[in-house]
């Protein structure tokens, strides 16, 4: 994915420990990346460390002559305003800057690293760290074809990708899969207490939940329907799913619920860009 170029991952915490992983997996030469992190000679680094990556605590440790390709910034927004502006040079000697970091908007990169920096904007989600993740990306007007296709493969080692014509979808996106997964965790909740509710024992009522939101998720991943069809197709006229729905698709009930609260978070999304 990276030809021979080099990376440099800037943080490994899950996130960034997810998509190296991803990375090894489809095949990246362990030497083509350099870890940053406070937490490099940690144990649980070594595993990367044995197949060439090198791990290095501070940027001051990295060889004046080494220039990376791409530089993938994984770490959290409080951590990067202090770190920054270390990182200029790489961006005028051509780096593209790949941040996956919340909240932080193209312009920040643009006024720390400089005009004419390559950035490319991400917004994964927790899935990542099963390889089941959901990416949106968005460039700024200085990256190259060629290299959003890198960008979009390196993404695409924990999952699904896609691109945004307007960073401002952004916010949105974050309400709907970027929040996403800890909706869907609730909603195993919700129905394991439902379960409790109706007479079941607390444990068979959760592994009854999470197994079914988990095997519902991967029929829609497998399946060629839609939700909608998939919806109908385990709904018998008059049955005990219809019952039940008729109370989900009320005029007050799932849908309009699910459109305050993902309105609530991109509302956030934005206020913290």
């Amino acid at each position: 994915m990276l030809n021979d170029g080099t990376l440099l991952l800037v943080g490994c915490g899950k996130m960034g420990g997810a998509m190296l992983q991803g990375w090894l997996d489809r095949g990246l030469v362990g030497s083509q990346v350099t870890i940053i992190d406070p937490s490099a000679k940690a144990p649980y680094m070594q595993p990367f460390v044995k197949q060439g990556v090198q791990a290095i605590e501070t940027l001051e440790e990295l060889s004046g002559s080494f220039s990376p390709d791409y530089i993938l910034f994984a770490v959290k927004p409080q951590m990067i305003d202090a770190t920054i502006t270390s990182y200029q040079p790489y961006a005028e000697q051509g780096a593209v800057i790949l941040s996956v970091v919340a909240g932080k908007q193209i312009s920040f990169f643009e006024e720390h690293l400089g005009a004419d920096a390559a950035v490319v904007r991400t917004m994964p989600n927790t899935p990542a760290a099963v390889s089941r993740g959901m990416t949106v990306l968005y460039a700024n007007q200085n990256v190259s074809e060629e290299q959003a296709i890198v960008c979009e493969e390196l993404m695409a080692a924990v999952g699904e990708t896609a691109w945004l014509e307007d960073e401002s979808q952004i916010d949105a996106v974050t309400g709907v899969s970027g929040s996403g997964p800890a909706y869907i965790f609730y909603l195993a909740e919700c129905l394991a207490q439902a379960g409790v509710d109706a007479g079941l024992p607390k444990e068979l009522a959760q592994k009854l939940a999470d197994t079914t939101v988990s095997g519902a998720g991967e029929l829609l991943r497998l399946s060629n329907d839609s939700p909608s069809q998939l919806r109908i197709n385990v709904t018998s006229p008059n049955g005990t799913t219809q019952a039940g729905l008729n109370v989900l698709m009320a005029d007050d009930g799932l849908q309009p619920v699910m459109s305050k609260t993902v309105a609530a978070a991109a509302k956030r999304s934005k206020e913290l860009s």
